[in-house]
């Protein structure tokens, strides 16, 4: 497996990886779904978008961007997305320790996650392990796709 900048030729594949997590709707505060030109405008948009590629099949992607402007602008935020059917093998752990060194190559200092949803044990033990810290709770913080509020965990870790 490799992680590399993504292809136009990864768009349409990218968005369905996307919109799984979308759909799922117990991760990512996103409610539309996006198309491929929807996909490609928004995955432009970042600072950096990153696939992480399995024998010419793209099976996860990250996002980069700013988590605000100004004096803030040296932290960044990212989001990941692995297939569903190619999760548990690690690929995610893969995407966020790239995405620290992207982070930190594209000059940012800090990385944040802002809603990391407290339910989400998978993720938040590999940010922990990772050396992400956690910054506190915010109750009923998520609405999840049944209607139903969740906690919120903001984490960080400086690159």
């Amino acid at each position: 497996m490799i992680i590399r900048k993504y292809e136009e030729k990864d768009i349409h594949m990218m968005t369905e990886i996307w919109n799984e997590v979308v759909e799922d709707g117990i991760a990512f505060p996103q409610e539309d779904l996006l198309d491929d030109v929807l996909g490609r405008e928004f995955f432009e948009s970042q600072s950096y978008t990153g696939v992480a590629e399995d024998d010419g099949q793209i099976v996860g992607l990250y996002i980069l961007h700013p988590n605000n402007v100004g004096r803030c602008g040296h932290i960044c935020n990212a989001s990941y997305a692995v297939s569903s059917k190619c999760r548990g093998q690690h690929i995610g752990e893969k995407l966020v320790l790239y995405c620290l060194s992207k982070g930190k190559e594209l000059g940012f200092r800090v990385l944040q996650f802002n809603a990391v949803v407290e339910s989400n044990v998978h993720a938040r033990h590999l940010y922990e392990r990772l050396g992400f810290v956690q910054l506190g709770t915010i109750p009923g913080g998520f609405r999840m796709k049944d209607g139903h509020y969740e906690n919120i965990c903001p984490y960080y870790h400086t690159l």
